[in-house]
């Protein structure tokens, strides 16, 4: 068995995992924790009582986190002529069309996010197999596949966040750093646990979230209670929309 830290030793003696504390008291705890000597990821895990095996309930999307996620997202784009221009000029890492299709099928992935113009969707497609599995693939859905180019970099950029349930019905995402206050890592929370709420399939009946837990990198998992947030899980949705109306 691995041995414990002293550090976790510590971080797991102020967090009891078999009860719920507020969102509020599980935001202080998990900045609290996140002593790493580097600036830890703070993640949400969202199980929920879907079946991903059916399409109308698997459930995914995007969204804006309001305070950006402290990431440096790659971004590569597949796009020609002024497009391709356009993608550059918004800070893409990466433009390009079968040549850029050529350094992806030689096994280079030097990047975090894919955008693509419609007309580049055949020479995407060849690349299924290898951007699939990472969860990389252009999606109309999730606005990577757009003629829109220059907003798709500048949001993927700015801290938009995918997120996809996986085949146990649980969602993973990253929504911010230790480094954050804790008012942005709870502005962030909200905007995520609200798309997240409203992204919530017709056919799911009863309850929608059987657990969710914040954690940092290399700190312990807290669980929160979902009533501190299932009333609000709209409110969340529309305090988000709210800061995003308000900073346009």
């Amino acid at each position: 068995m691995a041995k414990i830290g002293k550090r976790m030793r510590s971080a797991r003696e102020k967090v009891d995992p078999t009860s719920k504390v507020s969102i509020g008291e599980a935001v202080r705890l998990v900045k609290e924790n996140a002593t790493a000597k580097f600036d830890e990821t703070i993640e949400i895990s969202i199980n929920l009582n879907v079946d991903p095996r059916h399409a109308d309930q698997n459930v995914r999307g995007v969204v804006a986190l309001p305070n950006g996620t402290g990431n440096d997202v790659r971004v590569a784009v597949f796009a020609k002529d002024d497009k391709a221009d356009e993608a550059r000029a918004a800070g893409a890492d990466l433009v390009g069309a079968d040549d850029l299709a050529a350094i992806i099928e030689g096994g280079e992935i030097a990047f975090d996010r894919v955008i693509a113009t419609p007309d580049m969707m055949p020479v995407v497609g060849r690349l299924g197999k290898v951007l699939g599995p990472r969860g990389l693939m252009p999606n109309p859905k999730l606005g990577s596949v757009t003629n829109d180019v220059r907003a798709a970099v500048e949001a993927a950029k700015s801290g938009e966040v995918q997120y996809r349930v996986e085949k146990l019905g649980i969602i993973h995402a990253g929504i911010g750093k230790a480094s954050f206050s804790e008012a942005q890592i709870r502005e962030n929370l909200d905007a995520f646990l609200g798309a997240v709420m409203k992204a919530k399939p017709s056919g799911v009946k009863g309850t929608y979230v059987n657990k969710l837990a914040l954690t940092s990198t290399m700190g312990p998992g807290v669980r929160f209670d979902m009533t501190d947030t299932s009333g609000s899980g709209q409110d969340a949705a529309e305090r988000s929309e709210e800061r995003r109306v308000g900073k346009e």
